[in-house]
Protein backbone atom coordinates (compact mmCIF):
# COMPACT_ATOMS: atom_id res chain seq x y z
CA UNK A 1 0.00 0.00 0.00
CA UNK A 2 1.22 3.05 -1.07
CA UNK A 3 0.67 6.85 -0.08
CA UNK A 4 2.16 10.41 -1.22
CA UNK A 5 3.63 12.70 1.13
CA UNK A 6 2.49 16.11 -0.18
CA UNK A 7 4.34 19.13 1.26
CA UNK A 8 6.23 17.57 3.71
CA UNK A 9 2.61 16.73 5.34
CA UNK A 10 3.03 13.48 7.05
CA UNK A 11 -0.11 14.05 8.81
CA UNK A 12 -2.28 13.73 5.93
CA UNK A 13 -0.59 10.93 4.43
CA UNK A 14 -0.73 9.52 8.05
CA UNK A 15 -4.27 9.90 7.37
CA UNK A 16 -4.71 9.00 4.41
CA UNK A 17 -2.81 5.49 4.81
CA UNK A 18 -5.29 4.82 7.98
CA UNK A 19 -8.07 5.40 5.66
CA UNK A 20 -7.12 3.47 3.24
CA UNK A 21 -6.29 0.40 5.74
CA UNK A 22 -9.33 0.99 7.23
CA UNK A 23 -11.32 0.35 3.66
CA UNK A 24 -9.20 -2.69 2.70
CA UNK A 25 -10.20 -4.10 6.38
CA UNK A 26 -7.01 -4.55 7.67
CA UNK A 27 -7.46 -3.32 11.07
CA UNK A 28 -10.29 -5.96 11.08
CA UNK A 29 -7.93 -8.86 10.01
CA UNK A 30 -4.93 -7.52 12.28
CA UNK A 31 -7.61 -8.02 15.29
CA UNK A 32 -8.54 -11.35 14.25
CA UNK A 33 -5.71 -12.68 13.50
CA UNK A 34 -4.14 -11.95 17.49
CA UNK A 35 -6.30 -14.89 18.94
CA UNK A 36 -7.32 -18.19 17.60
CA UNK A 37 -10.81 -18.53 16.25
CA UNK A 38 -12.18 -22.12 16.79
CA UNK A 39 -13.18 -23.55 13.32
CA UNK A 40 -17.48 -23.67 14.67
CA UNK A 41 -16.69 -19.81 15.31
CA UNK A 42 -15.63 -18.90 12.26
CA UNK A 43 -18.13 -20.44 10.30
CA UNK A 44 -21.25 -18.64 12.92
CA UNK A 45 -19.23 -15.39 11.81
CA UNK A 46 -18.82 -15.72 8.18
CA UNK A 47 -22.59 -16.69 7.84
CA UNK A 48 -23.68 -13.91 10.19
CA UNK A 49 -21.30 -11.13 7.99
CA UNK A 50 -23.06 -13.23 4.80
CA UNK A 51 -26.41 -12.71 6.30
CA UNK A 52 -25.50 -8.78 7.06
CA UNK A 53 -24.19 -8.08 3.91
CA UNK A 54 -27.78 -9.25 2.38
CA UNK A 55 -29.94 -7.32 4.09
CA UNK A 56 -27.67 -4.43 3.25
CA UNK A 57 -27.75 -4.87 -0.29
CA UNK A 58 -31.80 -6.26 0.14
CA UNK A 59 -32.67 -3.05 1.93
CA UNK A 60 -30.34 -0.35 -0.30
CA UNK A 61 -32.16 -1.90 -3.38
CA UNK A 62 -35.64 -1.10 -1.67
CA UNK A 63 -34.27 2.73 -1.02
CA UNK A 64 -33.83 2.77 -4.56
CA UNK A 65 -36.82 1.68 -5.86
CA UNK A 66 -39.00 3.94 -3.24
CA UNK A 67 -40.30 1.19 -1.62
CA UNK A 68 -38.60 2.32 1.63
CA UNK A 69 -37.36 6.28 3.18
CA UNK A 70 -34.07 6.74 2.36
CA UNK A 71 -31.73 6.43 5.15
CA UNK A 72 -30.95 9.47 7.20
CA UNK A 73 -27.84 10.16 8.90
CA UNK A 74 -23.90 10.05 7.68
Amino acid sequence: MQVLVRDNNVDQALRALKKKMQREGIFREMKMRDFFEKPSEKRAREKAEAVRRVRKLARKKMQREGLLPAARGR
